[in-house]
């Protein structure tokens, strides 16, 4: 168990369970080479000093191994279970080129910020009041960043959110085998301990008018993340047992899914949907299949990912697309054809390869609906082509009372990416407000 005091100490168990044993953290964090110019930490989107904070575990500091970590990212705890290590900062370890084993920066992060995030640690010292007022929509990642940045320098902070819990994609969206909703509720709880209230199944445009935000606050951050998964528009596609693959996700998450004995076909070749494939097939699935319009090599999705899945069983259909699904209440086949490159490099279908696949659910993960019905209505905030919020370097939208940053910006990346979004939105948020011209 993880325990603050020393290797030596001794404290009650916290949860969730600890990655590491004291014992394991001591041999890994030993095993770092504490590169100068590290480049796992400028691989990092929120710049943590990895070789700072394993050097702090290597000598029984956990707190201050705690406290480099989230100064840099006060979402360490999540990031350290949800973030592709593989292609980040692990990726990134000097060890891969001796032909050597990485560091297990991941699991020491977890293992050097679990007891504070999850035992009630208090870390940070909040500024005197500023009496400003800062109103952000969206309690994901980029809006929990943001309001406790903002709470550390003194301001007040009211996030307004949709949902029951708050979290955003960490709550909803990320695969049970890697973080469970219990663990991200937790680690909200650590951000409100700090001062950031929030308001929950209080969805702005609906609940509270986007004027009555700019009239109660001097600043407003959104960070309302991405939609849902669009239907595709195939014939027999509003049968039962149709889903979208972050729904069923969610579901897992909350412990109301169940496909134990069903054979299940994903549709799509991101993260998305290997992370449904594999949740389907741990939650016991008869059999599971992921069906891509292309090939392997041009799959979205990490390889490590994929690697995992393939491991767990899962069958993946390459160059095919779906084309109906077929059943009588509910579904019963998933009816496909096969496809190939074309002379410019989009896919065709070809004739006379239809065949089916017996499934009993259908899940769609083939990119989430940006929100342009609620950012249309922000005043002087522009959207691009893509449907993302226009932010310059500092995420100030058009709009000089307005930031931004997450998903809704750049289309959708990492937890890690939207925390980075927040943080820097802060401090230019606090930099606007102290100014003598004010905002």
């Amino acid at each position: 168990m993880n325990q603050l005091e020393s290797p030596n100490g001794s404290s009650s168990a916290l949860e969730p369970a600890p990655t590491m044993t004291w014992d394991e953290a001591l041999v890994e964090a030993h095993r770092c080479l504490m590169c100068w110019d590290a480049p796992c930490t400028r691989a990092c989107p929120t710049s943590i000093n990895v070789p700072q904070f394993i050097k702090r575990i290597s000598t029984g500091d956990l707190l201050g191994s705690a406290r480099t970590i989230l100064s840099s990212n006060i979402l360490g705890a999540s990031c350290a279970r949800v973030c592709p290590v593989e292609m980040l900062c692990e990726g990134a370890c000097v060890l891969n080129e001796l032909h050597e084993r990485p560091i297990q920066i991941g699991r020491l992060q977890a293992f050097g910020t679990d007891d504070v995030v999850f035992g009630g640690r208090h870390l940070f010292t909040v500024s005197k009041p500023t009496g400003r007022s800062i109103g952000i929509i969206g309690a994901g990642p980029a809006g929990l960043s943001a309001g406790a940045e903002l709470v550390k320098r003194g301001h007040t902070v009211m996030v307004y959110d949709a949902n029951p819990q708050p979290g955003g994609l960490n709550t909803y969206g990320v695969a049970n085998y890697k973080m469970d909703m219990q663990t991200a509720v937790r680690e909200v709880q650590f951000i409100k301990d700090l001062g950031v209230e929030i308001r929950h199944e209080t969805a702005v445009g609906t609940d509270v008018s986007v004027d009555d935000l700019l009239s109660s606050h001097e600043a407003v951050f959104v960070g309302v993340g991405l939609g849902g998964v669009p239907t595709l528009g195939l014939p027999g596609e509003d049968l039962e047992g149709v889903d979208d693959a972050l729904d069923f996700i969610a579901d897992v998450r909350a412990g109301t899914a169940d496909v134990a004995g069903q054979r299940v076909a994903v549709i799509g070749g991101g993260n998305t949907a290997v992370d449904a494939v594999t949740q389907s097939a741990l939650s016991g699935a008869q059999r599971v299949y992921l069906v891509y319009r292309r090939g392997r090599d041009q799959m979205r999705g990490y390889p490590h990912d994929i690697e995992r899945a393939l491991q767990h069983g899962v069958e993946f259909v390459h160059w095919s697309t779906p084309s109906r699904i077929e059943g009588t209440n509910s579904v019963e086949k998933l009816v496909c054809v096969r496809t190939e490159l074309g002379p410019d490099g989009s896919v065709t279908e070809l004739e006379g390869t239809e065949y089916t696949i017996p499934v009993d659910r259908v899940f769609r993960a083939t990119g989430q609906a940006k929100r342009i019905g609620f950012l249309s209505t922000l005043p002087g905030v522009e959207i691009d082509d893509g449907g993302r919020v226009v932010v310059d370097e500092h995420h100030r939208t058009g709009n000089d009372r307005i930031w931004a940053g997450g998903d809704c910006v750049n289309g959708g990346k990492e937890v890690v990416n939207a925390v980075e979004h927040g943080k820097i939105a802060a401090r230019n948020i606090h930099e606007a407000l102290l100014a003598p011209s004010g905002v």
